[in-house]
């Protein structure tokens, strides 16, 4: 078996643990980061010191106690109903490594999360990509979803808000998707990273949702993507079963300290989510008169949610050498070759509480740099071209 190459995270690795990473990091997909010192700030003393006593063993193969309850009380679903995993990425290879048979198939949207979009080939399944078009602004279509199902069909993923778009889904249109695929036995798996940070419309959770299958994680609204803590909601027992099954294959557990840490975060959560919001939104205004400032050069699509945006190159350029000159700057973003979309790069705007605008400036920088060589380019070619004609 051959894996293809994690190019996101080869491109991100090679610039946040060099020895002079770039100054401005517009290419992080989380929130603003949190320290240690700062989340335990936000206890008490008599509950640091229980922090403190937590012993450094094998966790609960389904979570602690306590940590299912929290989800639980956050997602509206009872604490059995639960399974805590070691991020998203565990939750996600758990589900496409069970829906795994000869024939079968996955629903997917595109462009998406690279092991997402690999995980399901690598186990057999024939994955069906339904496209995220920007000439519809994005949009998440539920007809062509519908178009791509069939018999074979075993599970349908959507994520909303969507990375790394921020295409979002209104709760009609998760509903129908929902009592689509219930209504023809396909398990529906609804990745909520990403909630509840919207821009706009905002959409419910689909943890409310009868046949629902729910993928949550602390890397991205809850800011805190060290901890390599996620969760599933799943009311399908036998199902639910089978996960803890295959995590104790896996991983065993996660970390006590992980889990304690997880739960004071959503103890805290208005605080953690406030902060990721006032972050988010600061810096999306910014980003909306930054692409008006560059309409020539640049185009996007106003994100509905999450803390990325996917903006292209115009003159269809190549975003990977447009991405290398600019952290080269000083600045960091991802090229979209990552997301097979070579002319578009992600950039994040959630995690930089300070030096957004900055970063912006570089990349404007670069941007007239970019079109005085053009110009010149085009002149010589002009020039050259009249005098072959004298």
């Amino acid at each position: 078996m051959r894996i293809p190459v994690f190019l996101l995270d080869e491109w991100l690795n090679q610039y946040h643990f060099s020895p002079n990473p770039p100054e401005f990091d517009l290419a992080s997909s989380t929130g603003p980061h949190w320290t240690t010192r700062e989340m335990l700030g936000l206890l008490s003393a008599e509950e640091r010191e229980r922090f403190l006593d937590t012993e450094l063993v094998y966790a609960d193969a389904a979570g602690a106690a306590g940590l299912r309850a929290a989800i639980a009380e956050m997602q509206g679903v009872g604490a059995e109903e639960v399974q805590v995993l070691t991020g998203a990425a565990e939750a996600l290879l758990i589900l496409f490594l069970l829906a795994a048979e000869p024939g079968a198939n996955v629903l997917l949207p595109a462009p998406q999360f690279p092991p997402t979009a690999v995980l399901p080939s690598l186990f057999g399944l024939e994955t069906r990509f339904y496209q995220l078009r920007r000439e519809d602004g994005f949009r998440i279509d539920p007809d062509e979803i519908k178009r791509l199902a069939d018999d074979r069909t075993k599970m349908l993923v959507v994520n909303s808000p969507h990375n790394p778009t921020g295409a979002t889904l209104s709760d009609e249109e998760l509903r129908e998707l929902h009592d689509f695929a219930a209504g023809r036995g396909i398990q529906f798996v609804s990745d909520e990273v990403y909630h509840p940070i919207y821009h706009g419309r905002e959409t419910n959770t689909a943890a409310r949702l009868p046949h629902a299958t729910v993928v949550g994680s602390f890397s991205k609204s809850l800011s805190a993507s060290g901890l390599r803590v996620g969760w599933v909601v799943e009311r399908d027992r036998p199902r639910l079963r089978q996960y803890t099954n295959a995590r104790q294959y896996l991983t065993i557990s996660n970390t006590p300290l992980g889990e304690a840490l997880a739960l004071v975060a959503l103890r805290h959560r208005e605080t953690i989510f406030a902060r990721a919001q006032k972050v988010a939104t600061n810096n999306l205004n910014l980003l909306e008169r930054f692409f008006a400032g560059h309409v020539g050069q640049l185009d996007w699509v106003r994100p509905g949610g999450g803390m990325t945006a996917f903006p292209w190159l115009r003159d269809g350029g190549d975003a990977r050498e447009f991405c290398r000159a600019v952290a080269e700057r000083g600045v960091l973003l991802v090229p979209g070759d990552c997301y097979d979309m070579p002319e578009h790069f992600r950039l994040g705007f959630g995690v930089a509480e300070k030096g957004f605008a900055e970063g912006l400036e570089i990349i404007a920088g670069h941007l007239q740099t970019r079109r005085g060589v053009a110009a010149g380019v085009t002149a010589t070619a002009v020039s050259t071209s009249g005098a072959a004609h004298e």
